[in-house]
């Protein structure tokens, strides 16, 4: 994944292909890269789009998931798009869920893995030993069933972002906001198709959460990688975007 980050007005954002639009929403300590294979994979029959969302430069009174799902609107408008299929894992499942209660007649489909929304085990409600680092490494590596996942690169990032004040106050009031904001109620009014991809072994979001976002959403289909943790398209990308091709496929009609 080679791609120029290009930036237009208050946006940042990777985009590559053409066909239907594949928005895709990074969660709370996710980059860009964690989604390079569904982006390689995707962008040959999609308009592969990822913006960055403005975790670390809201207001701090600002930091909650709805007003990342007001900045999700306010890039879709920018870029003119209609008919997207939204992809978000973690946090960026959270705004995608938010978003799309807010604009139904503008989500063709929607892709939730390891999302919150309904019930968490937050990774960090607090980093008491964030100057630890061997600490952090726990942290992340905890995220995946597989602790070699947790690259240095990856560990060095969490590190940096926990280790710097103002970025670490807004980490805690988007996790404490995705906690308060149980969206169970809601739900049930959700026409657009979901396909829910979950890693078996996923401690942030068990399987338990899965199968109740299962119950809840009515046309929603759920499908488990197993030997998976939190982050799916990372840990196992070839399973992944095996579940979400045929799936796609299914909703065009034709090979994607």
């Amino acid at each position: 994944m080679q791609q120029e980050l290009k930036h237009e007005g208050e946006f940042k954002y990777i985009e590559d292909g053409e066909g239907p639009i594949l928005l895709i929403l990074h969660g709370l300590f996710g980059a860009l890269s964690n989604f390079k294979e569904v982006f390689d994979q995707f962008r040959d029959k999609f308009r592969v789009v990822i913006p960055m969302m403005p975790i670390y430069d809201l207001p701090v009174q600002e930091t909650h998931v709805k007003s990342l799902a007001a900045f999700i609107h306010r890039f879709v408008e920018f870029k003119g798009f209609n008919e997207i299929n939204v992809l978000g894992n973690s946090l960026g499942g959270h705004v995608a869920l938010v978003y799309s209660l807010e604009h139904p007649d503008n989500v063709h489909s929607m892709i939730l893995t390891g999302s919150s929304g309904l019930y968490e085990n937050a990774m960090g409600g607090s980093f008491p030993r964030r100057e630890d680092y061997e600490f952090i490494k726990a942290k992340v590596a905890y995220t995946f069933y597989d602790p070699e996942t947790a690259t240095k690169e990856l560990v060095d990032e969490v590190f940096e972002i926990v280790n710097n004040k103002e970025k670490l106050i807004r980490v805690l009031a988007l996790a404490k906001s995705a906690i308060r904001h149980n969206m169970s109620e809601e739900l049930h009014t959700f026409k657009m198709p979901v396909c829910l991809i979950w890693g078996k072994n996923d401690t942030v979001t068990p399987p338990e959460v899965a199968e109740e976002f299962n119950r809840l959403l009515p046309h929603s289909e759920l499908f488990w990688i197993d030997l998976c943790g939190h982050a799916p398209m990372m840990e196992r990308p070839k399973e992944f975007n095996s579940i979400l091709s045929p799936w796609l496929n299914a909703l065009y009609k034709e090979k994607v």
